[in-house]
């Protein structure tokens, strides 16, 4: 479908009839279908990471626990900044599309690249020196010894990460991010049958795990590539232009805004994964917490999809200059997400006790992650609620705002109030997961309010006014463009 018929997707049957359900069911369509395709993405690629612990954690203890300690504190860091970095190019792509500034969305998408690719390179010796890094926070000896060997293999799988998230964000603005999921899904499945072979058939061990999770995340970019470059998004890609270079600093600063509030957001577990290392048993804690950070984050995934699907209807609404539709999207949205939200949160309670068992071979391991399944739960019901109000904070640009009140959130309420239950109440790995789900519910609270305070006419205006100053007119683009598709 061409961005003439999704628009006019976008704009039927507005307001018809004052029909509530008809409303519905059209704000509905608009939703899943930047939800669902975002959803299966997301989903997939984060069950490459889980079938790569899984894999690692048949293998042996002290390996799993190193991994944990990679993909949950090192890759769950990078991802965070250049996750947060990514959602500036949601925001700009979504409001320039609403409002037919189709040129710019290419343009956007270079200057991500750019962003990004230097500061991954900027981070990279967080990976290089994973060893010494862990011994100074403390770390079991054994596990930072097998930790710095599998840092190594996470460097070529984050540099993925510079062009797979920004341009599912650029294709999803312009309602095209179903052949994400259809690659997703795809490499997915490769991935499992690669690990098996590695790992089982060539006996390679950790080393094919890891080799594994490369190629398969590699192959997505590649597919991607493929599909913008070969004329697919004729409208919004015209080629490399040297106008990515240009103006870069206000993309900078909305990037670096974005990271902060979503890295402080993705950090928080992070943090606490680290506290219950410093446990009498780390091994049992660190596996089990990550495991169920894992099983959390993959549910987490699917409501990733509806935090891209309230910034793009929102940010195109406001592109659009139609306040009202924003709000009654973010209505929709809302009451959807909760109800998977409750679904999830069901399901947790009945199979929680046999969760562990995915993952590891260790009893131990797994009746601590049953031990868990309740706080478990609960984190998963507030998942539903959580991703859809930052989703809309991203579509109007307020991300410093989100910033600071995850900063207050997270790190002055729920880890120091985890820590205390941890080892001051004697909770231990129960109390740090209190204190988490603590510091969540006080987001969601106030996030909340501010979104329910916001002016949504002043937001309409605050994009127009955007637009305008980073925008270029198609004959300057023209001009410096390198190469046209």
């Amino acid at each position: 479908m061409d961005n003439k018929m999704d628009e006019r997707l976008l704009r039927s049957e507005e307001h018809s009839g004052g029909n509530l359900g008809r409303r519905v069911w059209l704000e509905s369509r608009k939703i899943w279908r930047v939800a669902f395709p975002g959803i299966i993405s997301r989903v997939s690629a984060f069950g490459i990471l889980v079938v790569t612990q899984a894999f690692i954690g048949h293998i042996d203890e002290v390996d799993l626990a190193a991994y944990a300690l990679c993909q949950t504190i090192m890759l769950r860091f990078i991802n965070g900044i250049l996750l947060g970095m990514s959602s500036a190019t949601e925001t700009l792509c979504g409001q320039a599309f609403g409002a037919r500034q189709y040129h710019m969305m290419g343009i956007y998408l270079q200057r991500s690249w750019i962003v990004n690719f230097v500061t991954a390179t900027v981070l990279l010796p967080i990976f290089i020196f994973a060893t010494p890094i862990f011994r100074l926070l403390g770390e079991d000896e054994a596990i930072s010894k097998v930790a710095g060997t599998i840092s190594l293999w996470f460097i070529p799988f984050i540099y993925n990460f510079i062009f797979s998230l920004t341009i599912q964000m650029y294709l999803q603005s312009q309602l095209k991010n179903a052949v994400v999921a259809w690659l997703s899904a795809s490499t997915f499945l490769l991935h499992l049958a690669l690990s098996w072979i590695f790992v089982y058939k060539l006996s390679l061990g950790v080393s094919g795990a890891m080799g594994s999770l490369s190629i398969s995340s590699w192959l997505v970019v590649f597919g991607e590539f493929f599909y913008i470059f070969g004329g697919w998004c004729p409208d919004t890609w015209k080629g490399f232009t040297m106008a990515a270079f240009t103006d870069l600093w206000p993309v900078v600063k909305l990037s670096v805004s974005s990271g902060i509030m979503l890295c402080l957001e993705l950090w928080y577990n992070s943090i606490l994964l680290l506290v219950a290392g410093y446990m009498k048993n780390a091994e049992v804690a660190i596996s089990a917490f990550s495991i169920c950070l894992n099983i959390s984050a993959w549910q987490f995934m699917l409501f990733l999809g509806f935090l891209s699907a309230s910034s793009v209807r929102i940010s195109n609404e406001l592109g659009r200059g139609d306040a009202k539709a924003a709000k009654f999207s973010i209505k929709v949205i809302m009451g959807t997400s909760v109800l998977l939200g409750v679904l999830c949160f069901i399901l947790c309670l009945v199979f929680g006790n046999k969760l562990g068992y995915l993952f590891t071979s260790s009893e131990e391991v797994a009746e601590t992650v049953g031990d868990l399944s309740v706080l478990l739960a609960f984190t998963m019901l507030f998942n539903g609620i959580q991703p859809v109000l930052t989703g809309v904070a991203v579509g109007a640009g307020l991300q410093a705002s989100v910033a600071v009140i995850n900063l207050g959130c997270y790190y002055v309420i729920g880890i120091p109030f985890g820590v205390v239950l941890a080892y001051v109440a004697d909770l231990e790995i129960k109390g740090i997961w209190i204190g988490m789900i603590s510091g969540m519910a006080i987001q969601i609270l106030v996030l909340g309010f501010m979104i329910w305070r916001t002016s949504w006419d002043e937001q309409v205006k605050n994009a127009s006014e955007r637009l305008q100053r980073w925008s270029l007119q198609p004959s300057e683009e023209s001009n410096e463009s390198l190469n046209h598709s």
